[in-house]
């Protein structure tokens, strides 16, 4: 199963997008039309890469937009780039999400006590490669970290892509402890503080900040691929998301999208022009004391 990304817009800039297509060349929802599994008797889940390890632009799935192309965040109408908390620069590990799974905004976590922050579950990839914005991987699940953001359960899996040369090498959170000293206590301080120099609070987590082991975040990437469901089948309140997808749902369903409305949607916007700068101000680095 293979997918491939075209480009529209200006990189950099509010109006670029990321459209996602299958084999076949037809556009899809990286959302909803890319199968949660690569490999279902293994556990091996597909994850669309969404950041690139270090970079700062804050990309991620428009969950409220049709077909659901990577954009970049914008917050009070400016583009949002992740702070340089030191001694980090931009993103530590390859991050996106697991298609085909949503963290329900009306479901109150029997752990967290805390409700879905209403997007597909997060991914922290550790692997060594450097990974490209739209790249769809296979990735083995080794953990979860359990970060309550501003009230919302915020779940952060950790895994490791197939493909990597140590991969057989990570089969549980106790590897990546063991052979990655300092990685997942780096990965806490970092969601932590990230929001700090945008004037937040720093974030909390659940489980005292211990991560638990594969099985237990397995479970929990069940439980929002069964959300996910839900929704799609429209047992469940979308509110604004966009449910609509090309793969999943049958022909006379309303959340069927035809190949010819896809290509109208990409069509409207603009093509892939020239790559705007990025402010100086991303190269910043902001110190503050742990507390």
């Amino acid at each position: 199963m293979s997918f491939t990304v075209e480009e529209r817009g200006n990189p950099n800039s509010l109006s670029y997008r990321l459209f996602f297509k299958n084999a076949e060349g037809k556009y899809i929802s990286p959302f909803h039309d890319i199968p949660i599994y690569a490999d279902e008797s293994q556990n091996i889940f597909h994850m669309v890469v969404e950041v690139p390890r270090w970079t700062n632009a804050k990309m991620e799935i428009a969950t409220k937009d049709l077909l659901n192309p990577i954009k970049q965040d914008v917050k009070k109408g400016k583009l949002r780039y992740v702070a340089n908390v030191f001694p980090h620069k931009g993103y530590i590990w390859n991050y996106g999400a697991i298609p085909q799974t949503w963290e329900d905004p009306a479901h109150k976590d029997g752990d967290t006590g805390c409700c879905g922050d209403n997007d597909p579950i997060d991914v922290c990839e550790i692997g060594s490669k450097v990974c490209s914005r739209g790249e769809v991987i296979k990735v083995k699940v080794l953990g979860v970290l359990a970060m309550i953001d501003e009230g919302e359960t915020d779940w952060k899996v950790i895994a490791i892509n197939v493909e990597d040369p140590e991969a057989k090498d990570f089969n549980n959170i106790s590897d990546v402890q063991r052979l990655k000293p300092g990685y997942l206590e780096a990965t806490v301080d970092w969601f932590r503080r990230y929001k700090v120099p945008d004037g937040k609070p720093e974030n909390c987590f659940a489980f005292n900040e211990e991560f638990k082991d594969k099985d237990f975040a397995i479970e929990v990437i069940k439980s929002t691929h069964n959300f996910w469901k839900a929704l799609i089948s429209q047992t469940a309140n979308a509110g604004e998301l966009n449910c609509k997808n090309t793969c999943v749902s049958a022909g006379e369903s309303p959340l069927c999208c035809s190949a010819d409305e896809a290509k109208a949607a990409v069509g409207e916007t603009c093509p892939c022009g020239k790559e705007e700068p990025i402010p100086l101000s991303v190269e910043k680095w902001f110190y503050y004391e742990k507390k």
